[in-house]
């Protein structure tokens, strides 16, 4: 039997901004972290305005209130509740993704969440750390602190060595760091970037080739959360035919092949 892993990015995926952005504008910090912005890396940069942020008296609540404040589209999580089997790989931070999955009620939906890790620590300060010790990009879209791609491989592999079904993977994301997860997928995979965000623009300048999964692009989360229930329905129903009838299986392979269509940036999908 087949089984359906679903990967989220977290930022512009989940929640509709970028999840560093929104807490240093709503604690008012904007100009701070434009001045330092060309100073270090983005992980870095938000451990420093973090540790300024207390400085200026901000508690480990206010950045809390903050973030349950984030604005997201109604449907993404019925749509989370829906699915199974699902997977978090974000560039932002633990504290700032469990805090507002928990203030959704959805964080048990979540079995693995990679991201970098933080804490709180004895003065009551959010520290962020990489999730990867700095280095030199590997690739070319891919920050210093982390590769989604080789947190991808690490998943797949996780999966592989379990051996109890074969795995199809439905990945979404927005981001230039989402690109390189999107090479590891394969055929019979499914790839959701978000439509006019540099993930799908990417995949629209590079070759083609070099994704082997089936792409379908999406733009808010009503179609996002519409698009991932009819895949994995879609792939669900083509399993459940293997054990049908041959005339019930042709009936349920061809319902399931009419539910969703394939798409290429920029076609619509």
């Amino acid at each position: 039997m087949v089984g359906i892993v679903v990967v989220f990015d977290f930022d512009k995926t989940i929640i509709d901004l970028d999840s560093d952005n929104w807490v240093v504008d709503e604690l008012g910090a904007t100009d701070l972290f434009n001045e330092l912005l060309p100073t270090m890396p983005w992980n870095s940069l938000m451990d420093r305005m973090m540790m300024e942020l207390h400085e200026q008296g901000r508690t480990i609540d206010d950045i809390a209130d903050v973030l349950k404040r984030a604005p997201m589209h109604p449907d993404v999580v019925p749509a989370i509740k829906a699915a199974h089997a699902l997977r978090i790989v974000s560039d932002a931070n633990l504290f700032y993704i469990d805090t507002i999955l928990n203030h959704l009620g959805i964080r048990e939906c979540f079995s693995e969440i990679h991201t970098n890790p933080s804490l709180v620590d004895e003065e009551g300060r959010l520290r962020i750390f990489p999730i990867h010790k700095f280095s030199k990009s590997p690739h070319d879209f891919c920050p210093p602190n982390m590769c989604k791609g080789l947190v991808m491989e690490r998943i797949q592999a996780s999966l592989m060595a379990e051996g109890k079904t074969k795995k199809r993977f439905i990945y979404l994301g927005d981001g230039n760091g989402d690109y390189c997860p999107s090479l590891k997928l394969g055929e019979g995979d499914f790839l959701m970037p978000r439509k006019n965000f540099p993930l799908w623009d990417l995949i629209s300048q590079q070759n083609p080739l070099v994704i082997k999964a089936e792409i379908h692009e999406w733009s808010d989360g009503e179609e996002m959360g519409r698009i991932l229930l009819r895949l994995i329905n879609s792939i669900s129903m083509a399993e459940n035919a293997q054990f049908l009838s041959p005339q019930n299986m042709a009936v349920a392979v061809h319902e399931a092949e009419a539910g969703f269509t394939h798409s290429n940036p920029g076609n619509g999908g």
